[in-house]
């Protein structure tokens, strides 16, 4: 998909931050832009802001999924481009966690990806065409004490990723990986201009740049970190 004007992109898991700035910078490239969450309550700013549609949806639940995707069909046609944003975070020693929360977060953060992946891939597979973009995490490929969580939901979502991406690849669809290795400035992160942060705005820029990449150059996985952080 070189050029997106007029393509339709799914947001899903949207709200303030990192997927308010990717659903900007579609929509400033010509983008019919839908966004997706379990509430949609605090997007209405964001959608008036750039002319997007929301729907409510929660996106480990197969059946809500399923709908989603038939109501964005219905209401502005099958989405060029998918990004899946959701997860959910449980943080503490192995031997404290709730299984309950545990589970929560691998059926959000995995399981959530392989029914929004799935979903797609059956609207894109007969035109050969349409991408599909997995947001990861510092714990995509590295695991923290006391995240286990986050790391298996993560690790998984990397191998459902690269799994698609090879079977997929060859019929049309592009599917990518983004790690994004550091935290993401926000109100509460203010840096003062040293950019010890990722600025959500330049992060929005390289899934966008996956959009428009040539057939014959798709890139799987990019890393994006701030110019201070180690790995």
């Amino acid at each position: 998909m070189t050029d997106v004007k007029d393509k339709i992109a799914l947001i899903v898991g949207a709200g303030p931050g990192l997927s308010a700035a990717v659903a900007r910078s579609f929509a400033a490239a010509g983008m019919k832009v839908a966004l997706a969450a379990r509430t949609t309550d605090d997007l209405g700013a964001l959608a008036r802001d750039i002319g997007a549609v929301t729907f409510a949806a929660d996106a480990a639940d197969a059946a809500a999924v399923k709908k989603l995707f038939a109501d964005v069909g219905a209401r502005l046609g099958d989405p060029d481009a998918v990004v899946f944003n959701p997860s959910y975070r449980v943080r503490g020693p192995v031997a404290d966690l709730d299984p309950a929360d545990v589970e929560r977060s691998l059926r959000v953060t995995a399981f959530g990806g392989f029914l929004v992946g799935q979903e797609a891939v059956r609207r894109m597979l007969p035109r050969g065409a349409g991408t599909i973009l997995f947001t990861g995490a510092s714990a995509s490929v590295k695991g923290y004490a006391q995240s286990a969580p986050f790391a298996m939901g993560k690790f998984a979502l990397r191998g459902l990723a690269e799994s698609m991406a090879r079977e997929l690849g060859p019929k049309g669809i592009h599917v990518a990986h983004v790690v994004v290795d550091g935290g993401i400035r926000s109100a509460n992160r203010p840096d003062g201009g040293e950019d010890r942060w990722l600025d959500p705005d330049a992060i929005a820029a390289s899934y966008l740049h996956l959009l428009t990449q040539h057939r014959s150059a798709w890139t799987f996985e990019i890393a994006v970190r701030p110019w201070v952080e180690t790995f």
